[in-house]
């Protein structure tokens, strides 16, 4: 958290880059203080590439922020994607040492230390160790165990790895723009802070949060995180294929796409033919039919491919809530019944919410894991014992837990 109360927030995505500076209000509501929005260089399927342009993208995103409400950006929670992160489930075990038999803060940190010890080769870092559940003696389903007698604890933890290299060159680049990161957090995490509710999260539910550059994975199953994956595909790849496939440059299939393209192939007249102004003043045209079947083929091929990412013979029974969509291609529509469609279960698309002050724009899709951001530094915040913790290399945070000394050992 900054010095002046604020909780600050920095989305570097693959086509934008989007800095929130906000606080919390009766604890429920988020109010929007200031941001900035700037279209990224130097990001490729959300990993770093240039330096300097990534640098300067964060810089000029963070200075709108700044400008719009007149306060100062020190610090902030910052999203992290890509190929590059891997997660695994692993467990952690401990006797519960004192002569009443009962769960103390103690025993808490060090299960949880257990279940973070795992290999990890020098050229990776923990990003996150999320508790999915606890079991004392052989009791399951166990949420909160500090108080209750028992002689065994375990614990189910899904750990989140990165690639150094990513992480160090993304902390530089926001380092370089004057700001400290509080913490890295993993994009899907971030977004379903954003758009989904606690019966969503019980129940079971998949998140899909389609940028621009990739395709972020997060199920979750009674209140915590079950699996998480990132596939290296997005909206570029959408535009790109519209611009080779109607010999049109990349920005105007960019434009193309957004403003005409829909999944709902029956509902586009099959007549219809796109004479927009971006196309030029020499009568050049396209039909609607042959842009938005390359859309649809498109974003059919990602949602299989994020289906092929779950557990196949059990994802119908885990997921009753279905799947929620978010980010900038979640915007397309017809979307949801697509995703009905290829997953057999219900969709919709999922937006962030309770939000006031200069919310209006963030009221879209597109800025789920920015917001999402600002909701996990709030959570993790006000939590003594928080059940997931970024750990990025070396990176300083005002918030200090349980954990942070155990993960940082791992990280390093």
């Amino acid at each position: 958290m900054s010095n002046h109360g604020t909780l600050n927030a920095i989305d570097v995505g693959t086509t934008k880059t989007c800095s929130i500076i906000a606080n919390i209000s009766d604890g429920r509501n988020l109010r929007i203080l200031g941001v900035g929005i700037e279209p990224s260089k130097g990001l490729n399927k959300g990993v770093v590439v240039n330096l300097e342009e990534t640098k300067n993208s964060i810089r000029e995103s963070v200075r709108k922020a700044e400008r719009s409400c007149g306060l100062r950006m020190d610090s902030a929670y910052v999203g992290i994607t890509g190929r590059h992160i891997n997660s695994i489930n692993n467990k952690g075990m401990v006797a519960i040492a004192k002569g009443d038999r009962r769960v103390s803060n103690d025993d808490l940190k060090r299960v949880i230390s257990s279940a973070s010890t795992v290999n990890v080769p020098n050229d990776r870092r923990v990003l996150h160790t999320l508790t999915r559940q606890y079991t004392l003696d052989g009791q399951q389903g166990v949420r909160n165990p500090i108080g209750m007698h028992g002689l065994r604890l375990d614990v189910e933890s899904h750990v989140v790895t990165a690639s150094a290299a990513p992480v160090q060159n993304l902390i530089k680049c926001v380092r370089g723009a004057g700001i400290e990161v509080e913490d890295l957090v993993l994009e899907s995490l971030a977004s379903a802070e954003a758009v989904l509710t606690p019966d969503e999260m019980d129940a079971g539910v998949l998140v899909l949060d389609i940028g621009g550059g990739t395709t972020d994975i997060a199920v979750f199953k009674d209140g915590a995180i079950w699996h998480s994956a990132v596939l290296p595909v997005g909206g570029t790849q959408i535009t790109r294929d519209i611009s080779i496939g109607l010999g049109i440059p990349f920005d105007i299939a960019e434009e193309l796409k957004k403003k005409y393209g829909n999944l709902l192939i029956s509902s586009v007249n099959q007549k219809a033919e796109i004479k927009d102004v971006c196309l030029g003043g020499d009568g050049h045209s396209i039909m609607q039919q042959d842009l938005c079947e390359i859309v649809r083929a498109r974003v059919e091929e990602m949602l299989r491919m994020a289906l092929l990412e779950l557990p196949r013979s059990e994802y119908l029974s885990l997921l009753p809530a279905g799947v929620v969509l978010t980010g900038g291609v979640s915007n397309l529509p017809g979307i949801d019944i697509l995703t009905q469609e290829v997953f057999r279960l219900p969709a919709r698309t999922g937006q962030p919410r309770d939000m006031f002050g200069l919310a209006e724009i963030l009221y879209d899709p597109a800025y789920s894991t920015g917001v999402g951001l600002v909701w996990w530094g709030a959570r993790h915040a006000r939590e003594a014992y928080p059940m997931g913790r970024s750990i990025p290399d070396k990176v300083t945070s005002s918030i200090r837990h349980a954990l942070f000394q155990a993960k940082r050992s791992l990280a390093h």
